[in-house]
């Protein structure tokens, strides 16, 4: 039964590859750098595809894999937006730290009903987005600057609402959110919810239009009557707003708010799976399901390394040596040189 269904899994995997690639999607080259490592576990890792059914819910290293990259995933789709108009934002794990310690504060020191105590973890999100989209967007500063300021000092602002503890809780609505299962982790579900949403808001409506148009040439949009301030503005607010449901997630996760490592060097793990996703950081087109295949590859390679006992202080060279191939085979030139020694042949 399990060879049947790793050779469906396959079947389907290889016709939608095939499919991609006739259509010259830019969903190609991560997916199938994923489908090369999920090929290699194949053969290399026996248990890697293994799945049980206990409780009603599906455990396994593929469920893992799903499981966290959720966090990544929900934060790379802010990081897409904001990468879209030109930006860049560093401080998303900071605002994940901030709604950790939002959320435990209020549900432990001020015993809050729960739904109460996520409202309060999103706002102070959606605060420190706009806190973000004001230094950009209005005043002007570069985002790398303006977005480092609240890196640096958002895990301050976490250990104030701490009090420069871990905070511990145990109400079963809010471990949900990082615990929970629907089959599936409950976790990948609001992933999926997220990008849904956000795929809706873009591809649906107008705004995806706008936001290309901002980050392709603000110029040219603002004298076209773009609102391109508006536009990073809103775009910064959306970006914390991800960054709080990651912040959710992760506190929920481990049941605690720990402003010191709660969100630590997620930042880079977004931008990456931006980047894998073919989004260009100057700005324009912009490409959301990639940017989750991103976060998917990022988080199976880093659970194959574990898998072969890679030491931790060398994990990330063989990361970084796959982001990087994976990232030359989008570039433009690379594809003309393979294109012409095809031709060449």
């Amino acid at each position: 039964m399990r060879i049947v269904a790793i050779a469906v899994f396959w079947a389907i995997l290889l016709a939608l590859l095939y499919v991609l690639r006739r259509n010259r999607s830019v969903v190609f080259w991560p997916l199938l750098a994923l489908s090369c490592l999920l090929l290699f576990n194949l053969f290399s890792t026996p248990q890697f595809y293994q799945l049980d059914w206990r409780d009603g819910h599906l455990y396994g290293v593929p469920i893992d894999i799903i499981n966290h990259a959720s966090k990544v995933g929900i934060l790379a789709l802010g990081m897409t937006l904001v990468i879209a108009v030109g930006g860049i934002d560093l401080s998303v794990g900071a605002v994940m730290a901030i709604a950790g310690a939002m959320m435990a504060y209020m549900t432990v020191q001020m015993n809050m009903p729960p739904w109460y105590c996520i409202a309060a973890a999103l706002v102070a999100g959606v605060i420190a987005g706009m806190w973000n989209g004001f230094l950009v967007a209005i005043m002007g500063i570069p985002p790398m600057v303006a977005t480092l300021i609240l890196m640096v000092a958002g895990r301050g602002v976490a250990q104030l609402i701490t009090d420069g503890q871990i905070i511990i809780f145990n109400n079963p609505t809010l471990t949900f959110i990082g615990n929970g299962f629907i089959v599936i982790p409950f976790p990948f579900i609001l992933m999926l919810i997220m990008f849904a949403l956000t795929w809706l808001l873009t591809k649906g409506t107008a705004v995806g239009f706008l936001i290309e148009s901002v980050g392709d040439n603000e110029v040219a949009a603002r004298r076209a009557g773009v609102n391109s301030c508006l536009v990073k503005f809103l775009v910064y607010v959306f970006c914390g707003f991800c960054a709080a449901i990651a912040g959710l997630v992760q506190t929920s996760n481990i049941r605690s708010a720990d402003a010191n490592n709660i969100g630590l060097n997620l930042e880079l793990d977004a931008i990456m799976s931006v980047v894998i996703g073919g989004t260009a950081m100057t700005g324009g087109r912009f490409y959301l399901a990639s940017s989750i295949i991103g976060a998917l590859l990022i988080q199976a390679l880093t659970t194959t390394m574990y898998a072969k006992d890679v030491s931790p202080v060398v994990a990330p060279v063989p990361k970084a040596l796959v982001i990087l191939a994976v990232c030359l085979l989008q570039s433009e030139r690379v594809k003309r040189y393979l294109a012409s020694r095809r031709e060449a042949v």
